[in-house]
């Protein structure tokens, strides 16, 4: 077994990272040993330098890949030398002084409340297609799931009375969400559609959410359906499923739950990637300076 595979069982069965993380990762580390071995006549991964990094970087630049993108890779990177150290085949990473690529801080502006309930009112759930995606958009905005969350999500993630859901999320970190009751006719409503669908085609499934051809739903789908809704009402240059999760951290914000409640409900780590959704609009601020100065207290 070659260092490379031995990293991504590792990644697999001991850091619990998904398939397509990982697959990610290796695809990341085969692209950079095929330029050193293209480059410098150089096949093993352990006897590199930086130079050869700094080489492969450049490369990716003059190809117009952006620092993000870089960034990204070199992480790759990164992590299979942290693991060779791990295991003592090498001493000291050609990574140890790496600096990260600088990159331009874009702000994903959330979704207006009006934005959401204007897609919700423009949504017939007359079909069931339409009660799907109905639910697909409520569910997203009240639970804050992640796209491969709620395409991965099963019937038997909710509890009895559909008032808590469980999320298998990144790195198979479960986490359980309460359900706000305003959506549970919702689920009834789809369920119905959904159950009549099986019954029709003479197939049974345990995903929660379903095709019209009762296959799991897929993540270009979820992708495909939020943005055409929100695309109709929203100006707003990003409308992908992503915002209607940084749409329910703001809003919870704002309204003055605490930051590490969100964390707890969005799946994060750390505070520091809960930290990305904290936006206060100048009427936020205000409010809050007026409520708490202590010069005015009358």
């Amino acid at each position: 077994m070659s260092l490379l595979q031995r990293y991504c069982e590792y990644l697999l069965l001991e850091k619990k990272y998904s398939k397509h993380t990982v697959l990610a990762y290796e695809n990341d580390i085969l692209q950079f040993q095929t330029f050193i071995k293209r480059q410098f006549q150089e096949d093993l991964l352990e006897k590199v330098n930086y130079t050869l990094i700094r080489s492969w970087i450049i490369k990716l630049s003059e190809e117009g890949l952006s620092n993000k993108s870089i960034n990204r890779k070199i992480t790759s990177l990164k992590g299979f030398y942290k693991f060779l150290l791990k295991v003592k085949k090498i001493e000291r990473s050609p990574l140890a002084q790496h600096k990260s690529l600088k990159v331009s801080k874009k702000i994903s502006i959330p979704f207006s409340q009006t934005e959401i309930e204007t897609v919700l009112n423009h949504i017939d759930r007359d079909s069931f297609e339409n009660a799907r995606d109905y639910l697909l958009v409520e569910l997203l905005y009240a639970t804050g799931m992640r796209r491969e969350e709620i395409v991965n999500l099963q019937l038997s993630n909710f509890n009895s009375d559909f008032t808590q859901v469980k999320f298998l999320g990144k790195r198979n970190k479960e986490r359980m969400v309460p359900i706000i009751k305003m959506i549970k006719p919702s689920i009834i409503h789809y369920l119905t559609y959904r159950k009549e669908l099986l019954q029709d085609l003479e197939i049974s499934s345990g995903h929660f959410f379903l095709t019209s051809k009762g296959k799991p739903i897929y993540p270009n789908l979820v992708y495909r359906r939020v943005n055409e809704f929100f695309k109709k009402v929203s100006t707003k240059t990003k409308t992908s499923p992503h915002i209607l999760r940084h749409s329910f951290a703001t809003h919870l914000l704002n309204q003055g739950v605490n930051l590490q409640e969100v964390k707890e409900l969005l799946g994060h780590d750390s505070l520091v990637s809960t930290q990305v959704y904290i936006h206060n609009d100048i009427h936020s601020l205000k409010k809050v300076y007026q409520n708490s100065h202590p010069r005015n207290k009358d």
